[in-house]
C-alpha cells in the first residue's frame, strides 16, 4: 500500500519549488492533492494538478492571508473530495532585510503570509478536519530561521519562530480536545529553489552567496526539493502517529553546531 493511499491534502504555496514537490510526492503516495497558490499562479497551479493524475488533483486560487479565502478552499476541497487529512501550510515569503533598514509595511507583509496565513490555515484546518471525522496531521513551515537568530532577515526570522511556538499550542489543542489531529513543525535550511535563488541575487554577488549559504550548512551542500517533501510524506503518513508538537529540523547539521 502506498503511504498515503485514500488521504486527502491541502498545499498552500503549492505552485513554488518546495509546494510542487510536496504535492507530487503526495500524489505518487496514493493523497489526492489540492493545490493552492495566488490567483496569479492559476495556469500554473491548473498544470500541476493536471499532472498528478486523474481525479487526483485539483487547484484551488487562495490568497493565504485573506480569511474568505480559506473559507472558500476549504468548502470546495470537502465538497470535490468530501474530505480533508492533511494541509501543509507552506506558502511563505521573505524580505532580506535588517531591523534598521525593514519598514513596518514590509515587516507586516512578511508576518501576514508567514504567521497569519499559517494560523488561519490551523483554525480552517482543524474544522475541515473535524467536520470529515479525519484524524489529521497539520503540517506547518518554518525555516532553521525559525530556530537561529538571522541578522539579514528580521521579518521572516520573526515569523517562523512564531510558527513554531503556534504549531505547539495547536497540537496541545487537539491533543487536549481529543481531535486526534497532529501539529508539527518543519524547519528546512537553504532549499534549492526560487527563493533561495532571489536571495541569493539580491545580494549583488549570486555566487558568492550561495557558497557562503553552503558553508553555513555542515553537510557542505544546499537542499533539494525532495529532501523537504519527504520530511511532509512522513508527517502526512501514519507512520507518524506518535509524532505532535515538534520540530522537524532538516538543516544539513547547522543547528547542532
Amino acid at each position: 500500500m502506498k503511504r498515503v493511499e485514500g488521504k486527502v491534502a491541502l498545499v498552500t504555496g503549492g505552485v513554488g519549488g518546495l509546494g510542487s514537490a510536496a504535492a507530487k510526492l503526495l500524489a505518487r503516495e496514493g493523497a489526492k492533492v489540492v493545490v493552492t497558490d495566488r490567483k496569479e499562479r492559476e495556469a500554473e497551479g491548473l498544470a500541476l494538478a493536471a499532472s498528478l493524475g486523474e481525479g487526483a488533483g485539483l487547484f484551488l486560487p487562495l490568497d493565504v492571508t485573506r480569511e474568505a479565502d480559506w473559507a472558500s478552499a476549504m468548502e470546495r476541497t470537502l465538497a470535490h473530495f468530501g474530505r480533508l487529512d492533511v494541509l501543509v501550510n507552506n506558502a511563505g515569503m521573505g524580505i532580506p532585510k535588517d531591523i534598521e533598514s525593514i519598514s513596518l509595511q514590509e515587516w507586516r507583509l512578511v508576518h501576514a503570509v508567514n504567521l497569519d496565513g499559517v494560523f488561519l490555515g490551523c483554525q480552517y484546518g482543524i474544522k475541515a478536519m473535524r467536520q470529515c471525522g479525519a484524524k489529521g496531521s497539520i503540517i506547518n513551515v518554518s525555516s532553521v530561521a525559525g530556530l537561529q537568530g538571522v541578522p539579514t532577515i528580521v521579518a521572516y526570522g520573526s515569523a517562523k519562530g512564531a510558527v513554531r511556538l503556534l504549531s505547539k499550542s495547536v497540537a496541545l489543542h487537539c491533543a487536549h480536545k481529543g481531535y486526534g489531529i497532529r501539529c508539527n513543525s518543519i524547519h528546512p535550511t537553504f532549499i534549492e529553489t526560487n527563493m533561495v535563488a532571489e536571495l541569493a541575487n539580491s545580494s549583488g554577488n549570486p555566487e558568492k552567496a550561495r557558497a557562503h549559504m553552503a558553508r553555513t550548512i555542515p553537510l557542505g551542500h544546499l537542499g533539494e526539493p525532495d529532501d523537504f517533501a519527504y520530511a511532509v510524506l512522513y508527517l502526512a503518513s501514519d507512520e507518524s502517529k506518535l509524532m505532535t508538537g515538534s520540530e522537524f529540523v532538516l538543516d544539513g547539521g547547522a543547528t547542532a553546531q
